[in-house]
């Protein structure tokens, strides 16, 4: 059963620069497909980030391509997601989402791990 543990949410000023981080255990990280999700107060949730075949292709959402970079480290198990010039629709609860298998990146449902969401909240 792999666990997802996220962290660096906080309340910041539009324009600010936020560094998210999550956390696997009790998986095979490297063999994990990783992605960012994040769900705002009345929506649903929605894709940010993940990568796609072998790791090394990037997606993301186009409302924050430019601004935020997905990577990892397997060496510590962590995926990263660093987000720059944040605006204050990014406020929301960012999820870390985690699976073994290939197949549609975006679909939410296509991912069993999830973490508990850390919430960033940038004000204008």
């Amino acid at each position: 059963q792999v666990q997802l543990v996220e962290s660096g949410g906080g309340l910041v000023q539009a324009g600010d620069s936020l560094r998210l981080s999550c956390v696997a255990s009790g998986g095979t990280f490297a063999s994990l497909r990783m992605g960012w999700f994040r769900q705002a107060p009345g929506k649903e949730r929605e894709f940010v980030a993940a990568f796609g075949w072998a790791g090394v292709s990037l997606y993301y959402s186009d409302s924050v391509k430019g601004r935020f970079t997905i990577s990892r480290d397997n060496a510590k198990n962590t995926v990263t997601l660093q987000m720059n010039s944040l605006k204050p629709e990014d406020t929301a609860v960012y999820y870390c989402a985690a699976k073994y298998t290939l197949g549609d990146l975006y679909a939410i449902d296509s991912y069993p791990y999830w973490g508990q969401g850390t919430q960033v909240t940038v004000s204008s």
